[in-house]
C-alpha cells in the first residue's frame, strides 16, 4: 500500500521525466543544443535530475551521437567556446566542491577530537560553571584582601607618624 504523498512524489518524477524527453525531442527536432544543461533549463528541472535518472541521460547522449553528423551548411550544435565555456564551469564547481570537502574535513576532525578529548577524560570538564563560580568568588576575595591589606597600611603608616611625633615631643622636653 502506497501513502499519498509518496504517489505524488511518484507523480511529479514522472511528469518532470515526460517534460526532459520532450526537451530532448524537442532539441533534435530544432537542431538546438544537445547538452544536460541545455535540456535541463528548457525542461524546467535541474540538472542534477539527468544525472539521478541515467536513462533520461543516455537517451540525451544517444540522440547527441544521433545528431553528431549535422546536414551540410547547418551550424555545429557544439562549439569550441561553449565546450571550454562548460569545462570552465566544471572546474570551477571541482575546485569549490573540494574546498567545501576540506572545510568539511576539518570540522569533523575538530569535533572528534573533542569528543575524544573528553571521552578521554583530558578534555574540559563538565562543570565549567562551578569552576568558573569559584573563579570568580576567589577574584572577588583576593580583591577584599587587597582592599584590606591597604587599609592596614594606611593604619600602620598613621601609627608609625603618631609615634614619631609622639617621641619627637618626648625628646624635647627632656
Amino acid at each position: 500500500m502506497t501513502s499519498p504523498m509518496k504517489d505524488g512524489r511518484q507523480a511529479g518524477t514522472e511528469r518532470r521525466r515526460q517534460r526532459v524527453r520532450e526537451a530532448i525531442a524537442a532539441a533534435v527536432r530544432d537542431g538546438t543544443q544537445l547538452t544536460a544543461t541545455a535540456v535541463a533549463t528548457a525542461a524546467h528541472v535541474d540538472r542534477t535530475f539527468l544525472y539521478h535518472h541515467r536513462d533520461l541521460l543516455e537517451n540525451l547522449h544517444m540522440a547527441g551521437r544521433r545528431s553528431a553528423n549535422p546536414p551540410p551548411g547547418s551550424a555545429p550544435t557544439a562549439t569550441t567556446a561553449s565546450l571550454e565555456a562548460d569545462l570552465a564551469n566544471a572546474n570551477a564547481r571541482a575546485s569549490r566542491l573540494s574546498t567545501r570537502v576540506q572545510q568539511l574535513e576539518a570540522r569533523l576532525s575538530r569535533q572528534l577530537g573533542e569528543r575524544a578529548w573528553q571521552e578521554s577524560g583530558l578534555g574540559v570538564p563538565a562543570d565549567i560553571a562551578d569552576l568558573q563560580a569559584t573563579i570568580t568568588r576567589l577574584e572577588q576575595q583576593a580583591v577584599e584582601l587587597r582592599r584590606s591589606l591597604e587599609d592596614r597600611e594606611a593604619e600602620l603608616e598613621a601609627a608609625r607618624a603618631a609615634n614619631r611625633d609622639l617621641t619627637r615631643a618626648l625628646n624635647q622636653r627632656g
